[in-house]
């Protein structure tokens, strides 16, 4: 055979090397795909490619290997056992800026599926290797390695710890400021992703720079990177009193506020979930967010959001409201308790009525003003059926008669306590008729109402215990009027006056 047959068998090899890796990276980026690429042995067959002598046999070896792992934990694991991950690692030292994306991106689809499998890549000395590719020149390379890293870190804090304890902080932070838009984007959310777990994982963060850049950014045009902004600086301030005056610090009020207006729905989301975090502290941060117009904005988004969007608002407003009798009366000077009314009517999820519900209560549970404020909203109600219905959720169920008690236990506006004397239990009539009971004995006006309006006849019906508390608000009523009204009411008394006239005999 002479040199240039030989030469052309090689040549022929590569081509059918590199037409076979191209068409299974093709095939793997469609799901209808994998199963038959899986039963034929593609991952036995991929992974001697990856040590090709030709770089663009590696790399789309490895971008074929990433797709399907991607796909399910199944081919995860077949990557994991296939001993693919070392020889990526090694890769990811010593080969080009496509390999090196192309293998961090294996790693990442790996890593995603369980905290099982982003360990077998810790394990095999991954996050050594990401973090060198953080200081590549290339751009694509470091947004690879951030994205893989925010993969392994999202998991759990242990894996978090891990990445923290391989140097990738400072230089996620780095990335954060560099110009493009993407790499900015994918180490906010690699930042976001460690911060949660922990206050330490969080402070960690916080000590490398991370909230002053981050804030920086609120403004940015870029919705997918006001997303991820938003969501780092809102998992810093969860944690702790400090960790969320930190991030006040940076100054991000009133500007974060436009940011509620937004069109992007998940940025609107995370922001008022910012708010919410930091409100749920202390008095004085709820305060600072009153100050700087939060609440009125916060009751606007509320209004205008729907379902789990709207969530954080409602828990904001139930979180400031908690803190003090003032900040209470600010979520109802600004219309908070209206929207909160509205929204409970157009929820139907379980979990956000039952904040709905819980939220209300923070506000009226306060003083009489803040009761009153509630229930002419008409909202009580409304947590009553929540709380009655058979098919809600224990949770809805609890928070809707935990909030109804706060509320009544406040509640001297009589008329729109009224129509829970027809429709509640015992254990929330209790409640109802004790406010009756420390009203009525003062008011002779509303004396006269409770008559006219059938409450007092309703009063008579109710079945007590002998010497339980609500026995004894119902004689505290009755003692509130003269004994003959009060037996015209008491059922069975039309029958005895009947029966009186049926044996009245009359004189000649």
């Amino acid at each position: 055979m002479s040199q240039r047959q030989v030469l052309q068998v090689f040549e022929q090899y590569q081509k059918s090397r590199t037409q076979f890796v191209q068409t299974v990276a093709e095939l793997a980026s469609r799901p209808q795909n994998i199963e038959t690429l899986q039963n034929a042995g593609v991952m036995s067959l991929l992974r001697p490619l990856l040590l090709d002598i030709v770089p663009t046999i590696q790399q789309t070896a490895a971008l074929a290997l990433g797709r399907l792992a991607n796909y399910n934990d199944d081919l995860a694991e077949a990557v994991v056992k296939g001993d693919i991950l070392p020889q990526l690692v090694y890769s990811l030292a010593e080969q080009n800026r496509f390999y090196k994306k192309a293998a961090a991106f294996v790693l990442r689809a790996v890593s995603k599926h369980s905290p099982q499998l982003a360990q077998s890549v810790v394990d095999c000395g991954a996050l050594d290797a990401l973090v060198i590719c953080l200081e590549e020149f290339d751009p694509g390379v470091k947004e690879s390695a951030a994205w893989a890293l925010g993969y392994i870190a999202r998991h759990n804090a242990e894996l978090a710890q891990a990445v923290v304890d391989a140097g990738a902080v400072p230089l996620l932070v780095l990335c954060i400021q560099e110009p493009e838009l993407s790499l900015k984007r994918i180490a906010a959310s690699a930042l976001s992703d460690i911060c949660k777990h922990s206050p330490e994982l969080a402070q960690t963060v916080v000590d490398a720079g991370a909230i002053a850049h981050l804030a920086q950014m609120i403004l940015n045009p870029d919705a997918k990177l006001k997303r991820q902004v938003f969501s780092a600086l809102s998992q810093i301030a969860k944690h702790s009193v400090d960790l969320a005056e930190m991030v006040v610090e940076a100054e991000i009020f009133p500007a974060v506020l436009t940011c509620l207006k937004d069109s992007d729905e998940y940025v609107k989301k995370n922001v008022a979930t910012l708010i919410r975090e930091i409100a749920k502290h202390t008095p004085e941060l709820a305060q600072l967010i009153v100050n700087a117009g939060g609440v009125a904005a916060v009751v606007d988004y509320v209004g205008e959001a729907r379902g789990n969007v709207r969530l954080p608002g409602v828990m904001m407003l139930g979180y400031v409201a908690a803190h003090s009798e003032n900040l209470a009366m600010a979520v109802i000077v600004s219309k908070g308790v209206v929207q909160l009314a509205i929204a409970l009517s157009e929820e139907r999820d379980d979990h956000i009525q039952a904040a709905i519900a819980w939220a209300l209560g923070q506000i009226g549970r306060h003083t009489p003003e803040h009761a009153k404020a509630v229930a002419v909203a008409n909202v009580l109600p409304k947590l009553l059926q929540c709380y009655l219905r058979a098919d809600v959720s224990e949770d809805l169920q609890t928070k809707s008669k935990k909030a109804l008690k706060n509320i009544l236990q406040k509640c001297v506006h009589l008329p729109a306590l009224e129509p829970l004397l027809h429709d509640a239990p015992a254990n929330v009539l209790k409640h109802v008729v004790g406010q009756f009971s420390k009203v009525l004995p003062h008011d002779s006006k509303a004396r006269r109402l409770f008559v006219t309006s059938g409450g007092l006849k309703k009063i008579q019906e109710i079945k007590s215990e002998p010497g339980s508390a609500l026995a004894e608000y119902v004689n505290t009523i009755n003692n509130c009027y003269p004994e003959e009204i009060v037996k015209y009411y008491s059922p069975g008394y039309s029958d005895a006056l009947l029966e009186r006239v049926e044996q009245f005999q009359p004189t000649a």
